[in-house]
């Protein structure tokens, strides 16, 4: 007699104590390594399937037609009957019962329904008080089911069947497994074909090194060792350029690498273009490394003669790596400042940037250049050079120690004795700033003029510039946090940007206040860095009364 669809059959003989299931077209063996004779034993406790538990139920998806079933005419199969079918995979009371829904569905069975299976089927051997019997015959049909249908499944749904199947203890090498494993593989993505370090010339290596990815936390080494079997004739361009944007993006102050780019440089002088040495130059500026090379500045005068009226904004980048280095020419400075020049850069997309690169080399000339005669930049011409914190200090702001700082001198001075992120004249961003009578008194910020005059009053010769003692008697003080990502990866030397700034800050008279991360990190708590405040303060003779707050 016919049995009606879902009800359950005669149960096959129950298996005696302690024999095992068989995976999948073999037998079991009595090892103790198979998982599945664990989690039939008497003994197994509940923690054992907690892998098979935790697994959260698998979502349907619609995978297109399937191998194994057919979509019926006039479309695919509803979602009730697929969403019907999981649930009565995930209420089924033991594995045979999970084999019919499977097996006598095909039209309605989904990939994801074969980790639905699994699933349960680790939840009934591991069910309490007593697990239901599993038939070796069973296990087997379930097996050749996702064997015969796991070429349709997804990429998660084969890793899904792979881990469930592996915590069901189905063996390593079994069919199963197997299967799976291969249907894995094919997904993935082809892998690179094997370097070929040792048939690629030395610059093609150095190249490949620069490249790749993993080479951006530990680049030193390799980066020299390239360079050393790179012959001078091998180096590119391109190559350079790669080597050079490296060092500056990870301020790697490596002298060997940098004076190889010095070398290539003034060797090729005559074939590059002014874009392509901005590229070049730009890591010696930004990591403060004047090269030893002697033919360095002739070189880049020469290019700067040649090409400055070709790339007006590569010029001006030019000269602002040499200005971090105090190395201007000054012809260079006489065509940029040119009537001419500025007309021409003003109509141009870029004429905003060029401009604060301008007025930071007028300043540069201003402070540093007492004997340069030539034309300088319109007063209408110039703006702020940098109005607000640098990017990387608002990029890294939350481990900044500036806000603790501030906290500091709140309680130490007071709030109306100092200024935080005061823009100063020119355009230069401070961190904090003090107003101090000719007694050493912190005076109150709001009852001083916290500007200093720029250009700044003459001073006596040899100085370029002074703070003046006699129509204005109050000192400007900044405390300069020195943060870990101010200076090259050595941690030794500032940045060019960083010395730029405090040299003309110390020109035009203020007097500046370091405060190194090597000492704020080693302040433990808000009391400590008080004290260590205190310290600074009252090194350089400031006096104030009672603490805020």
């Amino acid at each position: 007699m016919r049995r009606p669809r879902g009800e359950p059959g005669p149960r096959a003989p129950r298996p005696t104590e302690g024999a095992t299931c068989a995976g999948p077209g073999e037998s079991w063996s009595p090892s103790p390594n198979s998982m599945l004779r664990v989690l039939l034993s008497a003994q197994t406790s509940p923690t054992r399937l907690s892998g098979l538990l935790v697994i959260p139920p698998v979502q349907p998806c619609c995978l297109g037609p399937s191998k194994w079933g057919d979509w019926p005419p006039g479309g695919g199969p509803s979602t009730g009957h697929v969403q019907g079918l999981q649930r009565l995979l995930e209420q089924a009371r033991s594995p045979g019962e999970l084999l019919r829904w499977l097996g006598q569905n095909p039209t309605k069975v989904r990939a994801h329904h074969y980790p639905v299976a699994l699933r349960r089927l680790g939840q009934l051997l591991g069910s309490r008080p007593r697990p239901p019997p599993v038939e070796q015959a069973t296990l087997q049909d379930l097996s050749q089911l996702i064997i015969r249908n796991c070429p349709a499944f997804d990429m998660h749904t084969i890793h899904v069947c792979l881990h469930l199947a592996v915590l069901l203890g189905f063996p390593a090498d079994g069919p199963l497994v197997r299967a799976l494993e291969q249907e894995r593989r094919l997904r993935l993505p082809p892998k690179p074909p094997p370097p070929l370090s040792s048939l690629l010339r030395g610059g093609q290596r150095l190249e490949a090194a620069l490249s790749c990815p993993r080479f951006l936390r530990y680049p030193r080494q390799h980066l020299i060792s390239s360079l050393a079997e790179t012959r001078p004739e091998e180096l590119t361009p391109h190559v350079m350029v790669l080597l050079a944007q490296h060092l500056a993006r990870h301020r790697l102050r490596e002298p060997q690498l940098l004076e190889a780019i010095a070398r290539f440089l003034v060797v090729q002088e005559n074939q590059l273009s002014s874009k392509v040495v901005q590229k070049l130059v730009l890591p010696f500026g930004r990591l403060n490394y004047l090269p030893l090379e002697q033919q360095f500045m002739p070189c880049l005068e020469r290019i700067l003669a040649r090409e400055a009226g070709v790339a007006p904004l590569a010029t001006v980048n030019i000269l602002m790596s040499l200005c971090q280095l105090r190395c201007l020419p000054f012809r260079a400075l006489h065509f940029v400042f040119s009537p001419g020049f500025i007309n021409y850069i003003s109509g141009t997309p870029h004429a905003l940037i060029v401009r604060r690169y301008l007025s930071l080399l007028d300043t540069a000339v201003e402070l540093e250049l007492p004997g340069y005669r030539g034309p300088r930049l319109p007063r209408r011409q110039q703006v702020p050079i940098f109005p607000q914190p640098l990017i990387t200090d608002r990029a890294r702001c939350k481990y900044s120690h500036k806000d603790i700082v501030a906290e500091g001198l709140r309680q130490l001075l007071g709030e109306e004795k100092y200024r935080q992120d005061l823009t100063v004249p020119p355009g230069y961003c401070t961190d904090f700033l003090l107003c101090v009578g000719s007694s050493g008194a912190v005076l109150p910020v709001r009852t001083q003029d916290p500007f200093l005059p720029y250009p700044p009053r003459s001073c006596p010769q040899g100085q370029a510039a002074c703070s003046p003692t006699t129509r204005d008697p109050a000192q400007r003080v900044v405390l300069v946090l020195r943060e870990r990502w101010h200076f090259c990866r050595d941690g030794r030397v500032l940045l060019g940007s960083r010395a730029l700034r405090e040299r003309h800050l110390g020109l035009m008279g203020y007097q500046l206040l370091p405060l190194p991360f090597e000492e704020l990190e080693s302040q433990r708590g808000l009391p400590q860095l008080k004290s260590y405040l205190r310290q600074k303060l009252q090194a350089l003779g400031l006096r104030w009364g009672p603490e805020g707050g």
